[in-house]
């Protein structure tokens, strides 16, 4: 659950999950599997970064019943995930459409600020 007195945008939601960025704690929450994960910015992209990394056509061609899944506890959180191959499709997803409104923004953000800075004179 997200703190209620978090100041929470919400940055980009799947069917499958959303991901919010809380201005008052600096960090994201990740809604994904029915739960709520908060993460610091650097372990927020370090857990994308393991996500990508997930080797999925390696679970497919494995008929061993250990590569049906994939267990993924996040840095500094109390989370563990367990991850099947659509829910790291899924996953991913949800995090790279996230990371590409926040990059996004950062542009966007960035061409306003040269803007006014010409402005002025």
């Amino acid at each position: 659950m997200i703190c209620p007195l978090a100041h929470v945008e919400e940055v980009f939601k799947t069917d499958f999950g959303a991901v919010y960025q809380c201005s008052r704690k600096n960090c994201y929450w990740l809604e994904f599997q029915h739960t709520t994960t908060a993460f610091k910015v650097s372990d927020f992209i370090h857990f994308k970064k393991r996500i990508d990394t997930i080797d999925i056509e390696k679970m497919l061609c494995d008929s061993s019943r250990s590569s049906d899944f994939e267990i993924v506890m996040p840095f500094r959180t109390e989370r563990c995930f367990l991850l099947t191959v659509e829910d790291i499709l899924n996953l991913r997803e949800l995090l790279s459409g996230a990371k590409f409104v926040l990059e996004l923004k950062g542009e966007v953000k960035a061409i306003l600020q040269r803007g006014a800075v010409f402005a002025a004179f």
